[in-house]
């Protein structure tokens, strides 16, 4: 017979007994678990399986969640657009110089030299491009020079130059192309040896000759300073020789030398312009000019030009704002009278009224009350009832007054 405590036992272990039991039935489902039986499952419901294990369809469906669809292709990189390069600014476009059709009988001005002519013809092409009455030709030659008389004959040169143009004036500038050697009686002499000095200036007389033998007025302009030091100076020794020449047949020699150096004479790449603002002169070279600085080479020989062609310009106008329609030479307008006031000289003794340097004799002795104090020590005698008026009895009061005021006043 069992007793009572081994079925309290028992009974205790039965739930346990029967959870194993339910525990191996559902696996053994789930080992021989078939589409059909999971579609009769689904139909039938949930079970308490269904809650301790998953159903194949949601495993696969979770699982297909957790990973990308094979099916579906991946975006490779985006390409990104070129961007086109952004145009960079445009500086305002220079006012174009307008074009002015010159008179049948307007005056030719023959600019000749070399590159730097070329430059100064530019020049005074815009200068002039509102006067109808005056028309600038340029014939230079850009490697030419006085050495090189092989190469181009100034001197020869020059004379079919005149005849075939009929220049009413004449400009020259030449001899940038000079420092080299020359050809002296057979040999080769250095630039600036005595030798090749003598010959360069009889060549530059020559040319001096062939324009005064045509009769006609000429210009000739220096050179500048270059950036080359030894070439500076080289131009300052050329400059004199064509000073001379000039001014020994009858031209007129304009120096540009101050308009393209500092205050110390050195060379300078920027500089004034002809209105004062400060501007580009010179290329990186330090040879060539800029556009300014051919307008600047120009101004020099503006007025000197001018006045060959006996032409004037309003005052305070440049040159290239003449009346276009003024008649070539036509006299000058009579100056206007100005009232002018004599400069006043700070050191004039005038203006203290003196008239006499210092040393000079004294003038007489005054008998005054002042020259009595100083010079002899006499005061001057004292106004009555003045502070320094001592006298007794007082003027201008009787004495019999003034001894009754005095004792009555100490009187008890």
């Amino acid at each position: 017979m069992v007793s009572a405590g081994r079925i309290r036992v028992i009974l205790r272990r039965v739930p346990i007994l029967i959870l194993a039991i339910a525990v191996l039935a559902v696996s053994t489902a789930a080992v021989f678990h078939t589409p059909a039986i999971a579609q009769e499952e689904q139909r039938r419901g949930w079970s308490l399986r269904d809650l301790l294990f998953l159903r194949r369809s949601e495993r696969v469906g979770r699982t297909e969640w957790m990973e990308p669809p094979r099916q579906i292709q991946r975006a490779g990189p985006r390409k990104l657009k070129a961007r086109k390069p952004r145009a960079a600014p445009r500086r305002p476009a220079e006012p174009a110089t307008p074009i002015v059709e010159k008179a049948p009988d307007a005056r030719t001005v023959l600019v000749v030299g070399d590159f730097m002519a070329s430059g100064l013809g530019e020049g005074l092409d815009t200068a002039f491009a509102e006067n109808t009455n005056v028309r600038i030709v340029v014939r230079s030659n850009g490697s030419s020079g006085f050495v090189r008389d092989d190469f181009y004959n100034w001197p020869e040169q020059i004379k079919s130059l005149i005849e075939t143009e009929k220049p009413a004036a004449v400009i020259v500038m030449l001899g940038s192309n000079d420092r080299q050697q020359m050809r002296v009686n057979g040999e080769r002499e250095q630039p600036r040896s005595e030798a090749w000095t003598k010959e360069y200036g009889r060549r530059t007389e020559a040319f001096g000759k062939a324009i005064a033998a045509a009769k006609v007025p000429y210009l000739w302009v220096g050179m500048p300073a270059f950036k080359a030091p030894k070439m500076t100076s080289d131009m300052l020794a050329f400059n004199d020789i064509y000073r001379s020449t000039a001014e020994s047949h009858g031209g007129e020699f304009v120096d540009i030398w101050d308009g393209f150096v500092d205050e110390d004479g050195a060379f300078v790449t920027s500089g004034p312009d002809i209105n004062g603002q400060p501007v580009r002169l010179r290329t990186d070279d330090g040879i060539y000019v800029s556009k300014a600085g051919k307008r600047k080479l120009a101004f020099y020989a503006e007025k000197p030009l001018m006045k060959i062609l006996g032409m004037t310009a309003p005052t305070g106008t440049p040159a290239a704002y003449a009346p276009a329609g003024a008649p070539v030479g036509a006299p000058a307008p009579a100056p206007m009278a100005v009232d002018r006031t004599v400069p006043m000289l700070l050191n004039d003794p005038a203006l203290d009224g003196g008239s006499e340097l210092l040393g000079a004799a004294s003038p007489a002795k005054a008998d005054g009350p002042g020259e009595k104090l100083v010079v002899e020590g006499k005061a001057p005698a004292a106004s009555p009832g003045r502070a320094d008026d001592f006298s007794w009895p007082p003027r201008g009061q009787p004495a019999a007054a003034a001894a009754t005021e005095t004792t009555t006043a100490i009187t008890p």
